[in-house]
């Protein structure tokens, strides 16, 4: 299975009873491992889960820390970036020039890098006199 069959298949699992916006997301690790997750909605605003975090999650949980390419799908006129809080998720496990593939479920797609999805990104060595 490719990263958009994964992300593919796992957004018809996404739990969105209120905003009927499924999303789902797949992360390929260093490994090569396919990660894969989907929104998870709660009826107390913010309190969700967004796709790309649970594809993290379940990378993170199996023991690995680096992905090397993502794959973010929905149903919506133009492919969706992924919101601000999962592109500094995604840097955290990803190097700039990881590629980030946004794709429509009709078949238009957006490709950027980490760096461009997120510039000027805060890491970790912002903390280095701590």
């Amino acid at each position: 299975m490719d990263l958009l069959q994964a992300a593919t298949a796992v957004r018809e699992n996404a739990y969105a009873p209120y905003s009927k916006f499924k999303v789902g997301a797949a992360i390929r690790s260093a490994s090569g491992v396919i990660y894969s997750g989907c929104n998870v909605e709660n009826v107390a605003y913010p309190e969700g889960t967004c796709a790309e975090a649970g594809a993290i999650a379940a990378m993170v949980a199996a023991g690995e820390t680096e992905l090397t390419e993502v794959y973010v799908i929905a149903d919506s006129p133009a492919p969706v970036p992924p919101c601000g809080g999962c592109r500094q998720k995604l840097v955290e496990f990803g190097k700039p020039e990881v590629r980030v593939t946004m794709c429509t479920t009709d078949g238009k797609t957006l490709e950027m890098t980490l760096d461009e999805i997120l510039p000027g990104r805060f890491v970790a060595d912002h903390m280095a006199n701590t």
